[in-house]
C-alpha cells in the first residue's frame, strides 16, 4: 500500500476512527483481506481517508477523534443489495421508501438499487423515474440507486433514462403480475440490446419463460397460453412447483443467448437464478464470450422445498423455491472456479399480509384497508383473482376462500437487511456437515463488491479503501438471536424467515462516516431520528 494510505489523516477537521482485529480491506489490486484494521473516516466528506492493516491505539489519533474499537466484531464494507422492490408510489401500503431502507439499514445495507416496478406509476419513462424520484425525497435511510424497466413499446425511453441516472434495466419474459409492467418478446428484447449496445449499463432478466407447448388440452395443444395448470390441491407447495418446472428458466435463457449477438459487449444479467439446470448453459455461453452474469437469492440458499409446509404461503415466490438438491448445487455454484452466480441479492418484494392468503394460524393482520384496491393474480402463468365483491370490485373482510392458495397468492419474500445471517448461519451449518462453502470474504465480495460493480458504484461502494465512501457494516458472527415480528423493519412484517434462529446481527451501520443504526439504541436503533440516505442520480460511466 502507499504510505498515505497507511496514515490516518492529520488535517484539521473531525475525524472518526473505526478500528477492530477483524475488517475486510480492498487493496489496490481489488482483493479482498480480513485483517486487523483501523479505518479512518471524514465525516465532513463522508469518505474513507485511511485504513491501516493494524490497529492503531487511541493515542495515536488527536484528542478531539471520536475513537471506536469494535474488536472482535467485523468491519465489513456496507452491502449493496442490488435487487429491492420499494414499490413507491402508487403501492407504498405495500412497502416505501422510509420502511424498506430502515429495514436495510439495520441489516447492514447501506445501498439498496430499486427496481422499476411494482411502483405506479413504473420506471419505465423519465417522466416515472421523475415521480419515484420525488417520492423518495427526505425518506431514504440508506443511498437508494434505480433501475428502469424495458417493456414493449419504451425503447424510446430507455437512452433517456440512461442520461438521467438509472444503474441498469429490467425486463420479463413472463407475466410480471401487474399489468402496468407486460412482458417483453424476442423483438421488443432485441430492439433494447440494439439500443443499449454501447451504452455503459447491465440489461437484466426475469428469466422465466412459458415453452411453446406447456399443457395438452385438446385442441389448444399448440398454443402457449394458459401454461402449466395446477393438477393438484392449490395450498400444496408441491403443485405450484410442478405449474413452474426448471423448463420455465432454461427455456428464457435460451431465448435472450439466442440475441445477445445483437450487442456483444453489451452486459446481460439473469435475475434471480434458481433452476440449477440453468447453469451449464450459462458456463457455456460465458466460455463462448458472451458477456453475461446471474444473481441467486437468500430464500433459493436458505430454503428448499422439501421443507415447505402446505399453504405456507410467505414461501411463493417466482421463481419458486426449489428441491434440497437444487439448493446443494446452488451452493456448490457460489465456490466454484468462474461460477456464473456472480452476485447475492434479497428481491425484497413485498406485499400486505391479505394478499398472501395466509392460513388462519399464520395471519397477522386481521383485517383489509378497504381503501385498498383489488388487483388480478397472475404471477403464477395463470390468471386468478383475489376473492372480491363483484358489484364494488372492493376487497371483502377477509375470509377463509382462498387462504394457503399458493396459486391465488402474491408471491415475493421478505428479506432486505437479513443477507447477513441468512448466509453465515446457513453457510455455518452446511460446513459443520463438511461442505465446502463461501467464507465471510467470499460473502462480502458477493454481496458488496460485486453488487455495486454490477450497478457501476465500485468507484464509491462495496470497499474498504481510502477514496470509497465511509459505509461500513459492525457484524458480531457470535451473536445468536431468533427472529421475531417485533424485529422486522420493513412495513408488513410477514415473511417466511420469522421464527429462524440465527448466527451473526449487525450491530452498527455506517452511511457515508455517519452512524445511522444502532442495535439497541434509542428511536428503534435508528440514530439521529431522521434519514440522511441519498437517490443516486449520477449518470453511469462504467
Amino acid at each position: 500500500m502507499a504510505a498515505s494510505t497507511l496514515l490516518p489523516a492529520s488535517s484539521a477537521g473531525p475525524l472518526v476512527v473505526l478500528v477492530s482485529t477483524r475488517a475486510i480491506i480492498t487493496l489496490p489490486d481489488d482483493s479482498l483481506l480480513l485483517t486487523p484494521a483501523t479505518i479512518s473516516v471524514s465525516p465532513i466528506t463522508g469518505k474513507i481517508v485511511s485504513v491501516v492493516p493494524s490497529v492503531l491505539p487511541r493515542t495515536f489519533f488527536p484528542p478531539s477523534t471520536t475513537y471506536v474499537d469494535h474488536s472482535p466484531k467485523l468491519l465489513l464494507p456496507g452491502l449493496v443489495d442490488a435487487h429491492v422492490h420499494l414499490n413507491e408510489p402508487g403501492r407504498t401500503e405495500w412497502e416505501g421508501f422510509n420502511t424498506g431502507t430502515r429495514a436495510a439499514a439495520s441489516g447492514g445495507v447501506t445501498t439498496v438499487v430499486d427496481m422499476p416496478l411494482n411502483a405506479i406509476p413504473p420506471t419505465t419513462t423519465v417522466d416515472g423515474f421523475r415521480a419515484k424520484l420525488a417520492a423518495s425525497q427526505g425518506q431514504c435511510w440508506v443511498d437508494v440507486g434505480f433501475y428502469g424497466g424495458v417493456i414493449p413499446g419504451n425503447a424510446h425511453e430507455l437512452l433517456p433514462l440512461v442520461e438521467a441516472g438509472v444503474r441498469g434495466f429490467k425486463g420479463f419474459l413472463i407475466d410480471s403480475g401487474v399489468d402496468e409492467f407486460p412482458a417483453v418478446s424476442s423483438t421488443d428484447i432485441s430492439l433494447a440490446m440494439t439500443t443499449l449496445k454501447d451504452t455503459p449499463t447491465t440489461l437484466m432478466f426475469h428469466a422465466e419463460m412459458i415453452p411453446p407447448i406447456s399443457d395438452s388440452v385438446g385442441d389448444s395443444v399448440q398454443s402457449s397460453f394458459p401454461p402449466l395448470a395446477p393438477h393438484g390441491e392449490l395450498a400444496s407447495y408441491n403443485t405450484f412447483l410442478e405449474s413452474r418446472p426448471p423448463a420455465f428458466e432454461t427455456y428464457a435463457v435460451e431465448e435472450i443467448l439466442a440475441l445477445a449477438v445483437l450487442a456483444p459487449q453489451l452486459h446481460l444479467h439473469i435475475v434471480h437464478l434458481s433452476a440449477i439446470e440453468c447453469l451449464p448453459i450459462l458456463r457455456k455461453a460465458r466460455e463462448r464470450g458472451i458477456n453475461i452474469t446471474a444473481e441467486t437469492c437468500f430464500h433459493y440458499l436458505g430454503f428448499a422445498s422439501d421443507s415447505i409446509e402446505d399453504g405456507d404461503t410467505r414461501h411463493k415466490c417466482c421463481p419458486p423455491i426449489r428441491s434440497q438438491t437444487n439448493q446443494d448445487r446452488l451452493w456448490e455454484e457460489l465456490v466454484a472456479d468462474d461460477s456464473c452466480i456472480r452476485t447475492i441479492v434479497s428481491d425484497h418484494s413485498p406485499c400486505t399480509p391479505e394478499l398472501k392468503l395466509l392460513p388462519a394460524h399464520l395471519e397477522q393482520v386481521q383485517h383489509v384497508d378497504e381503501h385498498r384496491t383489488a388487483m388480478r393474480h397472475s404471477d403464477s402463468g395463470i390468471d386468478m383473482t383475489l376473492p372480491r365483491d363483484d358489484a364494488t370490485n372492493a376487497l371483502p373482510a377477509f375470509t377463509s376462500k382462498g387462504r394457503g392458495d399458493f396459486f391465488a397468492a402474491w408471491g415475493g419474500v421478505s428479506s432486505v437487511g437479513l443477507g447477513l445471517p441468512i448466509l453465515y448461519t446457513t453457510a455455518a451449518e452446511r460446513s459443520g456437515q463438511g461442505d465446502k462453502v463461501p467464507s465471510i470474504v467470499d460473502i462480502v465480495r458477493m454481496c458488496s463488491q460485486a453488487t455495486a460493480k454490477q450497478v457501476g458504484l465500485s468507484h464509491s461502494k462495496g470497499a474498504l479503501r481510502v477514496g470509497m465512501d465511509a459505509d461500513i457494516c459492525v457484524f458480531d458472527d457470535a451473536d445468536e438471536w431468533t427472529l421475531r415480528a417485533h424485529d422486522m423493519r420493513w412495513k408488513n412484517r410477514c415473511s417466511p424467515w420469522e421464527g429462524h434462529t440465527f448466527r451473526g446481527r449487525v450491530h452498527e451501520t455506517w452511511l457515508r462516516g455517519q452512524n445511522v443504526f444502532r442495535l439497541g439504541g434509542a428511536n428503534d436503533g435508528f440514530i439521529g431520528g431522521k434519514p440522511v440516505g441519498r437517490a443516486i442520480v449520477e449518470k453511469r460511466a462504467g
